[in-house]
């Protein structure tokens, strides 16, 4: 069943903000001390400290969440052609959203649930993600819009990393029996790859004609 533009920018925002309203009640209100997460984190090759492992946890959801939501608002560009400054300044909100995403990731990674694999699959993530997400920048710094847009669809499905985790992890855990550690690896690289083609297919629905998923 196709969707138009105006649906999909409804159900992107639904989405968008159930995934925060979940994210930040989880973080903050459900397990704030991240104890059920950190239970599973028993092969630990260096020493953590929780506190500053935490407060890092803490700044990556929160401007996870606000990328998710800066992202989403700005997909309805069609909307918002009488707000041009409006939609530059969550432009860079989402832009330094994303840095800070990826850095406070990288101080995480070498403590991640899996060992090695699971840590340098996430700071290829992180390094992947700045880039496009640059690229993105620069393409509409030359007015280059329709690039710019298609490496925003690019960029913003990364912002679902999280989520697409652990709906992986119900199929592999609960559904497949894999243990946490394997589970949770495999989530994580099956993720990578699901959001890159997901954005691809987008992409190429938005050019197969305005009647179908168009972020415009």
């Amino acid at each position: 069943m196709l969707m138009n533009a105006k649906s999909a920018f409804r159900l992107l925002i639904t989405v968008a903000a159930a995934f925060v309203f979940w994210t930040l009640l989880n973080r903050f209100a459900l397990d704030p001390d991240a104890s059920v997460f950190l239970s599973h984190k028993t092969k630990l090759t260096r020493p953590m400290n929780l506190p500053v492992w935490l407060t890092m946890l803490n700044v990556h959801v929160i401007f996870a969440c606000i990328a998710i939501a800066a992202g989403a608002i700005n997909f309805a560009s069609a909307k918002l052609r009488k707000y041009r400054k409006t939609h530059r300044i969550l432009g860079y909100v989402y832009v330094v959203a994303v840095l800070a995403v990826c850095i406070t990731s990288g101080y995480m990674a070498p403590f991640a649930t899996g060992g090695k694999v699971v840590s340098v699959a996430f700071n290829l993530l992180n390094i992947i993600w700045i880039f496009i997400t640059v690229t993105a920048y620069f393409h509409i710094r030359q007015g280059r819009v329709e690039d710019h847009r298609r490496w925003m669809i690019r960029s913003y499905a990364f912002c679902f990393t999280n989520q697409m985790i652990h709906t992986l992890m119900l199929l592999f855990i609960n559904a497949l029996g894999m243990s946490y550690e394997v589970g949770y690896t495999a989530s994580v690289i099956g993720t990578i790859v699901l959001l890159f083609l997901a954005a691809e297919w987008i992409i190429r629905r938005r050019k197969a004609g305005g009647s179908t998923v168009s972020f415009r």
